[in-house]
């Protein structure tokens, strides 16, 4: 991906989904991003990894390198994994500050939250919850280590 602000990021989704006509060939391309989302190692799949408030089993970790946040996912559902690889292509690589003041509006934008079911409308805020939870951390430790220093 070319783009590298959260902002421009968003836009890049939006676009690709302006380009597509019917939720079919919506949820086809979600399946897609999913599929080309990097695996995630087997290590990395374990309990304390599960997104609590997903239907599916969404594992998340996340690492923290030069003041940005790194995240890696998967899904064992095709769709979820899609959905998750959105979020993380957006968010990964960015600062806690960034990712905690994102407001997330192509998500909207792209009308996914009146096209999925409650339940996975209730998974997705999960997964947000989460990334965020992780960016919290991690700027808490960041200004710990300043404080330290």
């Amino acid at each position: 991906m070319s783009a590298t602000t959260i902002k421009e990021k968003e836009a890049e989704i939006v676009e690709a989904f302006s380009w597509l006509e019917t939720w079919e060939e919506k949820y086809e391309y979600i399946i897609e991003l999913g599929k080309n989302l990097s695996p995630l190692d087997e290590k990395f799949k374990v309990g304390e990894n599960i997104i609590k408030g997903c239907q599916s089993t969404v594992w998340l970790v996340a690492d923290f390198k030069d003041g940005k946040v790194i995240y890696q996912a998967d899904s064992d559902a095709i769709i979820v994994k899609g959905l998750v690889s959105m979020l993380i292509s957006v968010l990964t690589e960015q600062t806690p500050d960034e990712i905690l003041a994102s407001k997330l509006g192509f998500i909207n934008e792209i009308g996914m939250m009146s096209h999925l079911a409650q339940t996975r409308s209730n998974g997705l805020v999960a997964m947000i919850k989460q990334i965020k939870n992780y960016a919290l951390a991690y700027k808490s430790l960041s200004e710990t280590e300043k404080t330290t220093l």
